[in-house]
């Protein structure tokens, strides 16, 4: 068993900051890869890449948010963040954590989502 819980959501003013985490807990071997993915408002059910960081510390952030939005992890806590600064309108979203994780040495990765938190940034 894996959860990813995360917190940090809620309702900010454009151009003011939040920070989000997820901690991840259970079964777990070694996170390859941890990220934010975003679900904006509106018909079309689409999760888009906010940022991601691998094992190695490699980072990649959607050209959206790059400049204003930083992704970071705390190892012996298995919790990854993402600082969200200079917000906008338009990052308006439920926000939703993923992890790529082993749950035993040598086996498959599986892949884990967080359950959202909803970001709201007003004009």
């Amino acid at each position: 068993q894996v959860q990813l819980v995360e917190s940090g959501g809620g309702l900010v003013q454009a151009g003011g900051s939040l920070r989000l985490s997820c901690a991840a807990s259970g079964s777990i071997f070694s996170i390859k890869t941890m990220g934010w993915y975003r679900q904006a408002p509106g018909p079309v059910i689409q999760r888009d890449m906010v940022a991601t960081i691998t094992s190695d510390s490699s980072t990649m952030y959607a050209d959206s948010v790059k400049g204003r939005f930083t992704i970071f992890r705390d190892n012996a806590k298995n919790t990854v963040y993402l600082q969200m600064n200079s917000l906008k309108p338009e990052d308006t979203a439920v926000y939703y954590c993923k992890a790529i994780l082993q749950t035993n040495y040598g086996g498959p990765t599986y892949q884990y989502w967080g359950q959202g938190t909803q970001v709201t940034v007003s004009s």
